[in-house]
C-alpha cells in the first residue's frame, strides 16, 4: 500500500505508525474510530494515512512522544503540507484540511483519554479551502448515457440496472455496490411503493425512494440477468454481481459508467458521483425542499446539501444572461 502524502511515498501507513511510539499512540485513536465511532472503512483508511504523515513528521522532529508535541510543531506540520517542507508532497487546501482535522481529533481523543495533560491544538485551523461547486450534467445528457446501455446480455441488463439506480436514488457507489437483495423492496399492490435501503457514512441507514425507470430496470435484471450472473458464483446476497458471480466492484462500477458515457458521445469527465451530483441538482431545479434533498443524500448538515442551491443559482444566472435583452450592457 502506498502511502499519498507520507514523505518518500513508499512507507506503509501502518508500519509508519508502528515504528515509533507517537505512531503506536496514534493507532489507539484509529481503532476508537473504528469501533466506537464506528466510521467507514474508507475514511479510516484516509485518517490512517493522514496521521502516518503527521507521525514521520514528528520522528523526524525527534518528538518522542504524544505528551512533547506542542503548538510550535502543529503549526510547523501544518504549514508542511501545503509546502511540501517536510519531504512529502503538497497538498491542496482541502487535503490539507482534511489531515488537519485528523490531527486535531487525534490530540481531542489524547487529551480525554488522559495521553496527555491538555491539548495544544486547540488553536489549530485547517486551511481555508475553496469551496468547489459538484459538477452535474444535464437531464438529456443523463438520459442519453442511461439508454445507451445494451440489454441483451446478463451483464447489460446489470449496467442499466445499476445506472438508472445511481441516478435515480443519488447513492454513492460505494452504498450501491455493498447492497444486498433484501435491502431492495420492488412495488407491488399489495406492499406499496419501490424503496431501498442504503447504508451511508458510518453505517447510517436511510430510506430513498425508487423511481418507475430504475424500479422497471432493477425487476428486469432480478428476474433476467441476475440469476445467470448468481449461478456461476458460490452464493451472495450481493445485488449487484460481476460476471464471476461475486459482488461487483466499486472499480467495476465506474467502467460502466465510463464506457456508457463514451458510447453516448458524453465527452466530459463523468464518474459515479456526477450522477449523485445531478441527482442534487435536478431535484432542486425542479422545486424540491433542499431538506428533502438533504434526507435523500444522507447528509448529516443541510450546509453540505446547500452548495447544489449554488449550483441551481448559477445555472440561473447563465439563462439570464443569455436570455434578457438587458442582463448585460
Amino acid at each position: 500500500m502506498i502511502a499519498e502524502g507520507v514523505p518518500g511515498g513508499k512507507q506503509d501507513p501502518r508500519a509508519a505508525l508502528e515504528g515509533t511510539r507517537p505512531g503506536r499512540q496514534m493507532s489507539a485513536y484509529l481503532q476508537h474510530l473504528a469501533v466506537e465511532r464506528g466510521m467507514a472503512l474508507n475514511t479510516i483508511a484516509a485518517y490512517r494515512r493522514d496521521l502516518a504523515r503527521y507521525a514521520t513528521f514528528l520522528q523526524a522532529r525527534g518528538v518522542g512522544s504524544a505528551e512533547a508535541v506542542d503548538g510550535r510543531t502543529l503549526t510547523d506540520f501544518a504549514q508542511a503540507l501545503r509546502d511540501g517542507s517536510d519531504g512529502g508532497s503538497p497538498l491542496s487546501a482541502r487535503s490539507a484540511a482534511r489531515c488537519v482535522v485528523a490531527v486535531r481529533g487525534l490530540h481531542r481523543f489524547w487529551a480525554l483519554e488522559g495521553t496527555t495533560p491538555d491539548n495544544p491544538a486547540v488553536d489549530l485551523h485547517p486551511p481555508a479551502a475553496g469551496q468547489r461547486l459538484p459538477k452535474a450534467i444535464s437531464v438529456a445528457e443523463v438520459t442519453a448515457i442511461l439508454e445507451s446501455v445494451p440489454t441483451e446480455t446478463e451483464a447489460g441488463q446489470r449496467d442499466r440496472a445499476l445506472l438508472e439506480f445511481l441516478y435515480s436514488t443519488g447513492a454513492r457507489i460505494s452504498e450501491a455496490v455493498g447492497l444486498d437483495v433484501d435491502d431492495l423492496h420492488l412495488e407491488r399492490p399489495e406492499d406499496g411503493p419501490a424503496v431501498v435501503r442504503l447504508f451511508g457514512k458510518g453505517s447510517k441507514e436511510r430510506i430513498v425512494p425508487l423511481g418507475s425507470y430504475a424500479a422497471n430496470a432493477l425487476d428486469s435484471y432480478l428476474v433476467r440477468g441476475r440469476p445467470v450472473l448468481a449461478a456461476k458464483g458460490v452464493g451472495t446476497a450481493a445485488l449487484f454481481l460481476n460476471v464471476r458471480g461475486g459482488r461487483l466492484s466499486r472499480q467495476s462500477a465506474w467502467t460502466v459508467l465510463k464506457a456508457a458515457a463514451e458510447r453516448a458521445g458524453i465527452d466530459k469527465p463523468v464518474s459515479p458521483h456526477t450522477l449523485r451530483h445531478s441527482f442534487a441538482t435536478h431535484l432542486l431545479e425542479g422545486g424540491a425542499d433542499v431538506r428533502v434533498v438533504q434526507e435523500l443524500l444522507g447528509h448529516a448538515s443541510v450546509t453540505t446539501t446547500q452548495v447544489y442551491t449554488r449550483v441551481t443559482a448559477e445555472t440561473l444566472r447563465e439563462v439570464y444572461a443569455a436570455a434578457h435583452p438587458r442582463a448585460l450592457a
